[in-house]
């Protein structure tokens, strides 16, 4: 917080925009997190010379592939969304390709 609007049109090219580590990713994946979520360009650093050691290390690509997993980049959440459990119904573009368009809608528990 705040999570100010301008995070929508925000350019973060040479930014060198916080990234997750190797570790980090590999931890969230042996917690069984399929679906991750972030409000940055990558979980990876911005320049690492195409290594995406996280992206790399939450799929497993040296192991058992996890071909269910995703990792939703460039998320907003507006601040009226307040802490809590919600279901997640991410909906993905239906095209097989190292990237796809993604769109996640949260629906709060009650």
């Amino acid at each position: 917080m705040p999570n100010t609007k301008d995070k929508k049109s925000r350019q973060y090219s040479n930014t060198n925009w916080p990234y997750l580590t190797e570790e980090a990713a590999v931890y969230m994946r042996e917690k069984g997190i399929l679906h991750l979520l972030i409000d940055l360009p990558s979980v990876d650093k911005e320049k690492d010379e195409g290594q995406l050691l996280a992206h790399k290390a939450f799929w497993d690509v040296h192991g058992n592939i996890r071909t269910e997993a995703t990792i939703t980049e460039l998320i907003y959440v507006p601040n009226k969304v307040k802490d809590g459990s919600y279901i997640l119904n991410l909906q993905i573009a239906p095209f097989e390709n190292d990237a796809t368009p993604s769109k996640p809608v949260l629906y709060k528990i009650d």
